[in-house]
């Protein structure tokens, strides 16, 4: 059997029957019967996944840093008091919430090797920026123009990686680029002890050097992305004509007839803006951010006020992030082999609230520390978890990228209220700040379940044939159809429909 024909099969297995009809085949002319699919991945997976998770561990160290340098005198230098600090911390994520729709719209019209350069170039150039201020009103500019150019890159990457792979790759994939979210705390911690040692250097305080030599390395990278970032499959230079044929060839047998050639029509745009899924995604997303934000941005500040110094604080957050890492690419690896996101994402936010639990009531260091990484493990893997889960059931190019932008951009936005929640007088159990978070897991919790519920209602309705569509020449004369609309062709019902379509199941 021929690869081509294996991968016909293979269309046949995991495809519902509807789906299978009237696929017009990608340059049909293109023979791709030589293409190795084992080797394909992997040649995709090493051109795309390194490069844009050090993009992503860039954006994680740039924009909570801030936390490392307040245990270096930023305050004392900048003559702010610990309300003007949090203040600080909530400007970063109005801006950073709010283009992150029109980004991925603009992305999608332009070239992802363009504008995620675009803004990285230029995240760096505000982040160096930041190392030189010297009052109050410079530090909340340069946060404000930090969120407005890091908005883009986790949309945007997330969105653009889903045009890559089939929805059961994606999920680990996503999560391998998330996870170095938790390498960047890692990293951070680490990065933030040698980076104070410049002290007094150029007559600048160790807290401003954190903020220079990360902003210049992410500068370095905004250039070199330029030439490294990959635009879509029907255009990637890494790959030959065949192997171009064959990825669009395999997500359109995953049911993603939309992923290449799609022109954008606002009625695609309506279509994201009007899906249930997409509201009450954001509110799923928004109780995981939630408690990430506030691990990210306060836990060197926590284990500092548990009786641990700047230094020891800022190197206790690395064992934490790697096994948080571990835990994120372990999670999504298991929901993609083995499906069930929903009930993975459950099972995660019980193991943070568990951690936040014990930091309401313990009033012991090491315990409270053992928390911490309950915390972290548990929330971590939520989140590539649910991006994927979105990600897998929301079809065609232009809604899914509308779709994740309002989904990321609500949960971002509630970075502003956790980066408020562990107020300086709560220290050192923070007890409002940590109930706060828990209202937050269970947000998460209720929107997981009523999307497994509502999902596998609505799939059930489809198998009954209670959302078939009318098709010119085919099933016409029936009258038991309840429909929205007549097509010409089962290509059409899918590509005007997307997940709305017939054919199309949910995955929860």
């Amino acid at each position: 059997m021929s690869k081509e024909e294996a991968t016909i099969v293979e269309v046949e297995r995991d495809t519902p029957k509807a789906q299978q009809d009237e696929v017009p085949l990608y340059n049909p002319h293109i023979d791709v019967s030589g293409v190795d699919e084992k080797k394909l991945l992997r040649k995709m997976d090493w051109q795309l996944v390194p490069w844009l998770s050090f993009l992503f561990l860039l954006s994680f160290l740039d924009r909570t840093s801030v936390g490392n340098a307040k245990l270096y005198g930023m305050e004392q230098a900048l003559h702010i008091n610990d309300t003007q600090y949090l203040i600080a911390l909530t400007v970063f994520f109005i801006p950073y919430a709010a283009f992150e729709v029109p980004s991925n719209i603009v992305l999608k019209k332009l070239r992802p090797s363009f504008w995620l350069s675009f803004l990285m170039l230029g995240w760096g150039i505000m982040m160096t920026i930041q190392g030189l201020v010297h009052n109050y009103s410079g530090l909340i500019i340069m946060r404000w123009l930090l969120g407005a150019f890091e908005a883009g890159l986790f949309p945007g990457v997330t969105y653009y990686l889903s045009c890559w792979y089939k929805r059961r790759e994606f999920g680990f994939r996503a999560a391998i680029f998330f996870s170095s979210a938790t390498l960047a705390g890692a990293f951070g911690g680490l990065l933030a002890a040698g980076l104070s040692q410049l002290a007094g250097v150029g007559g600048k305080g160790g807290w401003a050097w954190i903020f220079i030599i990360e902003g210049l390395i992410t500068v370095v990278a905004g250039v070199l992305s330029f030439f490294i970032i990959q635009d879509f499959p029907d255009t990637a230079r890494f790959l030959t004509e065949e192997e171009r044929t064959f990825v669009v060839r395999r997500l359109q047998a995953d049911g993603q007839i939309s992923t290449v050639g799609e022109k954008l029509k606002w009625r695609y745009v309506w279509q994201a803006l009007t899906d249930w899924k997409t509201w009450l995604g954001m509110a799923l997303y928004m109780g995981n951010e939630g408690p990430l934000f506030a691990i990210a941005l306060f836990m060197p500040s926590i284990i500092n006020q548990l009786g641990y110094s700047a230094t020891p604080a800022n190197l206790l957050t690395v064992p934490v992030y790697v096994l948080a890492c571990v835990s994120t690419c372990l999670v999504s690896w298991l929901a993609d082999r083995y499906g069930g996101r929903g009930w993975f994402n459950i099972g995660c936010l019980c193991t943070c609230g568990a951690g936040f639990l014990i930091l309401i009531t313990s009033r012991n260091a090491a315990l409270s520390y053992f928390a911490v990484y309950l915390a972290a493990c548990g929330i971590y893997p939520c989140v590539p978890n649910v991006v994927a889960w979105m990600s897998n059931n929301s079809e065609g190019s232009y809604k899914r990228s509308v779709s994740l932008g309002m989904v990321i951009s609500w949960g971002n936005l509630n970075g502003a209220v956790s980066s408020n929640v562990y107020r300086a007088q709560d220290a050192p159990w923070y007890t409002l700040g940590h109930g706060i978070l828990l209202i937050y897991i269970g947000i998460g919790l209720t929107c997981s379940t009523a999307f497994i519920v509502l999902m596998s209602r609505e799939n059930r309705k489809r198998e009954r044939g209670e959302r078939d569509e009318v098709i010119k020449g085919v099933n016409e004369d029936r009258n038991d159809l309840v429909c929205n609309g007549v097509f010409a062709s089962v290509e059409e019902a899918r590509r005007e429909k997307g997940d709305r379509w017939s054919g199309f199941r949910y995955r929860w």
